[in-house]
């Protein structure tokens, strides 16, 4: 490669970049809640939990009881 190649390249992938930050300013707010909810699908079907674990809380509770001083 070459410079002048290296350089039509960088520059078509800014044009694509400031195509795809149109595209997302473009977007409805029905597309992004489509979008939000197949990514929360694809994590419920990886295994992902989304309930808060016991331990997590405690370490709050802690950190609360700290700050109160107590």
């Amino acid at each position: 490669m070459d410079v002048g190649d290296i350089r039509f390249y960088c520059e078509r992938w800014k044009a694509v970049e400031e195509i795809e930050r149109q595209e997302l300013r473009a977007a409805s707010m029905e597309k992004r809640w489509q979008q939000i909810n197949a990514i929360w699908q694809l994590a419920k079907g990886l295994g992902f939990s989304f309930e808060p674990d016991e331990s997590e809380m405690e370490v709050f509770t802690r950190w609360a009881k700290l700050k109160e001083g107590k």
